[in-house]
């Protein structure tokens, strides 16, 4: 199974933030890192987290770790000049990253984006899913 790990599940694995999801998040990069599943993190994810972990004042040889384990257990995929022009114009995405990450869930495939923020996707092509309910669905597998 392919999954788009969307950019605040990756920041929950890695900064174990007291979150609602953190277990679950935990989990579901332990089951790529493991190859349970195929995992993606979209190309600009990256660029994301490392803006963010320069906001949390971590130093760069953290956050050059972070960069390492994310890309070490997920593959990037990026999506393509006419795939951005398609977000552009998809209206029905209110935030416009959001529609990023599933032009690139579409182009590497994924059957799922696992996500914190599931209501932003309700008109995606692909279906979203928590953490919490990626692993229940992996569990009943």
């Amino acid at each position: 199974m392919k999954i788009l790990v969307d950019t605040n599940v990756i920041i929950t694995y890695l900064t174990r933030r007291d979150d609602k999801y953190r277990d679950s998040s935990i989990k579901v990069m332990e089951l790529c890192a493991e190859k349970t599943l195929e995992g993606y993190a979209a190309f600009h994810s990256l660029s994301i987290i490392w803006y963010f972990s320069g906001r949390q004042k971590l130093p760069e040889p953290t956050r050059r770790e972070w960069m390492k384990r994310v890309y070490t257990i997920l593959k990037t995929v990026s999506a393509t000049h006419d795939e951005l022009a398609v977000a552009v114009d998809n209206a029905v995405f209110k935030d416009f990253e959001d529609n990023m990450q599933e032009c690139c869930a579409v182009s590497a495939g994924c059957d799922y984006i696992v996500t914190v923020n599931t209501k932003d996707y309700e008109h995606s092509r692909i279906k979203a899913a928590t953490p919490s309910e990626f692993v229940q669905i992996v569990n009943h597998l």
